[in-house]
């Protein structure tokens, strides 16, 4: 369900609604151009007014039919009523319920675009679930996750399809919560705006490792050099003006404010350039007709100063390194190892309910595998050179279902190192004539992570 086709449907019907009431007070001998500028509002009460009305008609007709002893007045009073008895049915069985369904998917859009009628909790968004990965739009929700170590530590999920947006409504719910808020902030690219940044300077006072839009292709040779971007153009101070490549005045001319979809007043400075006519560089520089102009905005172009300063710094460039594998590899995990690609339940409470048990899985697995290998650890230092056979599976639960093999580990009597040679096992599972010990393995494999043993391996 998309918000456009609601409005413009709702459009259409008042257009109707309009024309029927004004019909009506023709059939009532009342006038019918009050009704010709009607507010909208108001259209639902004047036709419980119009349906009131009509229904007085209607009854009062229908006693007069029974009263009636002429056959020929009989059916000019059933023709009068059957014309009331149309537009009373049209106003109580259509205009009336579309109104208020259109009110109701109106409050279910709030400020939204789209909403699924199977959930209208969530929003059409772009996926990339397809084979050819071309981003079909389903109904989904929008997951945002702050990790440290891999490990998750607060997560929310929106209806909105874009991150910029998810940005600000992430931080206030983890600023309503117990936990502490970050010292500095790392996201990509898909985070970086002003009004984000904005938050983060003067609402939160915390540091952002955010880059903006253009971040990795201002490095370029090719925008360097691109005449179409003021930046590249040399800019007096004094005066207040650009110069073009073509050795022209771009001067300052007027100030402009815009409003963006999040509210968010964005101040600009136009600047004019002086006379553009037979200039030799205006088709790769502009394509307006007339002269070229510049919006500069002082405010995120000193906000994206910031956070180019900050990017290029050595020490926090290594540390927004980091989020490759800090919090991009926690989605991997699930979604590709854990496989976890669509969620059982619908609306947002239950739907943020399972998420949350899909990250509580998550954490307790990387307990796991980090006191599995203190304990192997251990048990190599008592026991010395005796022979120990131990397992080491893989904790990735995704592949156990499409892995063809099974990986583990021989450990013999060495006090240092780990074998190395022979002492590392590969058991693939044959089609056919598989040993018991590799039923055995297999058995032991599904019930430490709690999947059926009578279901076995493709090949």
């Amino acid at each position: 369900m998309r918000k456009k086709s609601t409005l413009r449907f709702e459009e259409k019907l008042k257009e109707k609604i309009r024309a029927t009431l004004a019909h009506i007070h023709d059939l009532t001998q009342q006038e019918a151009g009050e009704y010709a500028e009607v507010h909208p509002e108001e259209l639902p009460a004047m036709l419980e007014e119009a349906a009131t009305v009509l229904e007085e008609k209607v009854e009062g007709l229908t006693e007069q039919i029974a009263q009636a002893k002429d056959s020929a007045e009989r059916k000019t009073l059933r023709q009068e009523r059957k014309a009331f008895k149309q537009s009373f049915k049209q106003i109580r069985e259509d205009y009336l319920p579309r109104l208020t369904m259109y009110e109701q998917q109106k409050t279910c859009f709030g400020d939204r675009i789209s909403y699924s009628k199977t959930d209208p909790d969530a929003t059409f968004m772009r996926m990339k679930e397809d084979h050819m990965k071309n981003g079909q739009v389903k109904p989904g929700y929008n997951v945002q996750m702050a990790t440290e170590n891999q490990f998750i530590l607060f997560y929310s999920l929106h209806q909105r399809p874009t991150d910029t947006r998810c940005f600000i409504p992430h931080m206030e719910k983890l600023a309503a919560s117990s936990l502490p808020m970050p010292k500095t902030m790392i996201a990509d690219a898909g985070y970086g705006s002003e009004e984000n940044y904005l938050y983060a300077v003067e609402d939160r006072h915390f540091d952002f490792l955010i880059p903006y839009a253009t971040y990795m292709k201002e490095k370029t040779r090719g925008y360097m050099k691109d005449i179409r971007h003021a930046a590249n153009w040399t800019y007096d101070e004094r005066e207040d003006r650009f110069v073009c490549p073509n050795g022209r005045y771009v001067r300052f001319k007027k100030y402009q404010t815009k409003r963006t979809q999040t509210g968010l007043e964005q101040s600009f400075k136009i600047y004019a350039c002086e006379d553009c006519r037979e200039c030799p560089l205006k088709s790769a520089c502009t394509t307006a007709r007339g002269n070229r102009q510049v919006h500069w905005n002082t405010v995120w172009e000193e906000l994206e100063a910031k956070a180019h300063a900050a990017l290029e710094d050595d020490e926090k460039s290594a540390i927004y390194a980091r989020r490759k594998v800090e919090v991009e590899s926690v989605f991997g995990h699930i979604k590709g190892n854990r496989s976890f690609r669509r969620f059982s339940l619908r609306g947002l409470d239950k739907v943020h309910t399972e998420y949350g048990i899909v990250a509580m899985a998550h954490n307790l697995l990387k307990v796991a595998s980090i006191r599995l290998a203190a304990f192997l650890e251990t048990l190599w230092n008592k026991n010395g050179r005796k022979t120990i056979l131990a397992f080491r599976p893989l904790f990735h639960l995704g592949t156990f279902q499409t892995a063809p093999f099974f990986m583990f580990r021989m450990f013999r009597g060495r006090t240092t190192g780990y074998p190395e040679g022979d002492s590392l096992r590969w058991r693939t599972a044959p089609k056919s004539g598989a040993s018991p010990s590799f039923w055995a393995c297999q058995a032991w494999k599904r019930r430490i992570y709690g999947l059926p043993t009578h279901i076995m391996y493709q090949t």
